[in-house]
């Protein structure tokens, strides 16, 4: 992803326009998947990988070469992922205050839900979880990488993320036990 004529602008590289559309074609489809595993919607989905794709263009001299590219890529989705669910936090924040002030004033702010079952028994222990137990157990689940894949995500040791991932399933089965469902 260097600049390929290597000459430098103000101290950086130039762009690669034609080496960031490769990396853009050739990992388009996994980031979009990912981020769709983990977005609350599909255009929320779009966003998180646009913005992917904009710190990679801006990042370009920071680019692994080879199939490190793809983890480089899930790590920069992450952080994007974990800014969107600050500002989601904050909106949601926000919605309280005001739904408390609407329920102060004889209004009923609660939501409609009638769904139960299983599958939400499970979304809610999965929910309790922190955000990292929660991205651990989806890198591997849902993206299928290996615990060394997770560590350069992860940007830590092999061992490291081995702990963290067995740590992350025995405070996940144990969530799931509050719930009264099996591992």
């Amino acid at each position: 992803m260097r600049a390929s004529d290597g000459t430098a602008s103000r101290g950086s590289p130039r762009p690669d326009r034609a080496g960031f559309e490769r990396l853009y074609a050739a990992h388009y489809e996994l980031i979009m998947s990912y981020a769709l595993r983990r977005a609350p919607s599909p255009d929320d989905a779009a966003d998180v990988v646009a913005e992917t794709f904009l710190v990679a263009w801006r990042r370009q001299d920071q680019a692994p070469d080879g199939s490190a590219v793809r983890l480089w890529l899930y790590g920069i989705a992450r952080n994007v992922l974990a800014n969107q669910a600050r500002g989601a936090r904050r909106r949601e924040r926000l919605g309280a205050r005001l739904r408390a002030g609407v329920a102060e004033n004889g209004h009923d702010a609660r939501p409609a839900s009638a769904i139960a079952g299983t599958r939400i028994a499970i979304a809610r222990a999965f929910g309790r979880l922190k955000a990292d137990d929660r991205d651990l157990l989806t890198l591997v689940a849902a993206e299928g990488l290996s615990t060394g894949e997770i560590a350069r995500v992860l940007d830590c040791t092999t061992t490291t993320a081995r702990v963290r991932l067995h740590r992350a399933r025995a405070r996940f089965a144990r969530e799931l036990a509050s719930e009264g469902l099996p591992m």
